[in-house]
């Protein structure tokens, strides 16, 4: 049996991950991603594509040319998705409504969330096929079996994908520093022992100026003593669907005696994750409290709003004793809620990819901050696994060859890796 291997984006860039194989009577597509930049290496304008068609979309680029997918042909047997950030879920809503979207249920959850909140897509449940880690099913002459690895997703995926005696693994975007550190070990004992021809690696980190960061425990000892110091509010900006990050801000919170303070979003993930992870339900016997602010009033949903009502907090009994919180929060909170003025020396913290601070609203909220003799500090954990860890993952697994996806420095791999085959977008690869 002949296997095809196509990267159609993602050799080259990092996000907009989509990647084909099939065999003569199976294909499979895993992940449909939006890019994250454009060929300039400038963000990606990702609400241009509200307003185009499919046809716009593909003649830019937008859209990889899935033959069943996106074009005229016969369409994929599946979909797998890795998990739901929109560099590799973002595209899943314009793809044929009757391919099938295998994705975890966590995956799902929080692609509920992005798009109660977050003005992003959820996951058709006619389409969605929910899998588990280490449970194996079939679609067509493949056998694909997810694990669970550590991101900045709650749900994250990897995969194991074979036919016959040919076998290709999926890293998806994973990291070994976060708070499940076990779950790399995991995949390395289930792989290791298997012949893993083809090895799908995100490289996110090559060609940046660091090759190992903080850990998520390193970034809440220093989330830690930055609370501690703080004289007044202190803000956390960071993703929701982080759960690692909501865990470290609630240990930081309780650590230094303050009340944690998440908006209806975070509050709403907490709610969706605490029955498949160590993560506290939103109340106020456990520290935390929930702010309904403007944005979510404007919106509300009866519902979400009954969930968390009993533990609601106002703006006023913030403002009584700022120096009470650590409060979750977001650029355009200062206007909506806060009239345009932040409380003298408020601090805020910000734990999102550096590359985001060139954008108007960060520059503003900076510029917000210094008016009222507050500060401003960066202080982060990568979602992606460090260069050093990366090499010590694929020496583990031993696969045939490394395809490097993900990156936009895959050449660097062979500073480091052995077996490295560098494909471009659209190259077909036949797994031997």
């Amino acid at each position: 049996m002949t296997v095809r291997l196509i990267v159609h984006r993602g050799t080259h860039e990092i996000g907009g991950s989509c990647v084909e194989l099939a065999t003569d009577t199976t294909r499979i597509v895993v992940d449909v991603g939006l890019p994250l930049v454009d060929a300039d290496r400038n963000p990606f304008d990702q609400t241009s594509v509200r307003d185009k068609t499919i046809e716009e979309l593909l003649a830019d680029g937008t859209l990889p040319a899935v033959e069943g997918l996106f074009t005229p042909g016969r369409r994929p047997d599946a979909i797998l998705l890795s998990h739901s950030h929109l560099d590799h879920a973002g595209l899943l809503h314009l793809t044929d409504a009757d391919v099938p979207i295998y994705a975890s249920s966590g995956t799902s959850k929080m692609m509920l969330a992005g798009a109660l909140f977050s003005r992003q897509r959820s996951l058709d449940r006619n389409r969605h096929r929910q899998i588990k880690s280490g449970e194996s099913f079939e679609v067509g002459d493949f056998a694909i079996t997810p694990y669970a690895v550590d991101h900045s997703s709650f749900g994250s995926m990897a995969f194991v994908i074979e036919a016959e005696d040919r076998s290709v693994l999926y890293s998806g975007d994973l990291r070994r520093h976060g708070r499940k550190a076990g779950m790399l070990k995991g995949l390395i004992a289930a792989v290791a022992p298997r012949a893993v021809d083809v090895l799908l690696m995100e490289g996110t980190h090559f060609g940046s100026d660091r090759p190992k960061g903080q850990t998520e425990y390193d970034l809440e000892e220093e989330i830690v003593r930055l609370v501690r110091d703080a004289p007044a509010l202190t803000l956390a900006c960071f993703s929701p669907i982080d759960v690692d990050r909501l865990v470290t801000y609630y240990r930081a919170a309780k650590r230094t005696d303050r009340t944690f303070v998440v908006d209806a979003y975070a509050a709403f993930v907490m709610h969706l994750a605490s029955g498949e992870a160590s993560i506290p339900r939103p109340r106020r016997d456990a520290g935390i409290r929930v702010f309904f602010n403007r944005a979510f009033r404007q919106r509300r949903s009866a519902k979400i709003a009954e969930l968390f009502e009993a533990d609601r907090i106002s703006l006023d009994e913030i403002l009584a004793e700022p120096a009470k919180y650590l409060m979750a929060f977001r650029p355009s909170m200062t206007d909506l809620d806060f009239d345009g003025t932040l409380p003298p020396r408020t601090r805020c913290l910000y734990s999102y990819w550096k590359g985001y601070l060139d954008r108007d609203d960060w520059r503003r909220l900076q510029s917000d901050l210094h008016e009222v003799d507050g500060d401003f500090i960066p202080c982060h954990a990568s979602g992606h696994i460090y260069v050093d860890d990366l090499v010590s993952f694929v020496e583990a697994v031993s696969p045939k060859h490394v395809v490097p996806i993900h990156t936009f420095e895959p050449e660097l791999y062979r500073e480091r890796l052995a077996s490295v085959r560098v494909m471009n977008d659209g190259e077909v690869l036949v797994v031997e």
